[in-house]
């Protein structure tokens, strides 16, 4: 279950040297998601850009497409976790182009 706190997601941000934000700039998201074993820790969490692209709303593409795909039994979850924790965004192109 997601479940990250006001405070969880303020750590985060200083964690990474982010002092100041705009709304919707940033979504404070999980690098392993929940649905492929993921957890809520702080070393799991990560501010992700909305504007860049490839950025958050593309990662959550992929990571629908990863938990079909373990769901369907076309990838084990061991193989999606790991894909997306190394190097999401190869995982990304590869997926999408």
């Amino acid at each position: 279950m997601r479940n990250v706190s006001a405070r969880t997601k303020r750590r985060v941000y200083l964690r990474y040297g982010i002092r100041r934000h705009h709304s919707g700039q940033y979504e404070i998201d999980h690098l392993i998601p929940l649905e492929l074993g993921g957890s809520n820790s702080i070393k799991n969490l990560f501010p992700e850009a909305a504007r860049l692209r490839p950025g958050f709303h593309q990662k959550d593409r992929l990571e629908n497409r990863l938990h079909a795909e373990v769901c369907d039994g076309t990838m084990g979850l061991r193989s999606a976790s790991h894909q997306i924790a190394v190097n999401w965004l190869r995982a990304y192109r590869r997926e999408f182009g």
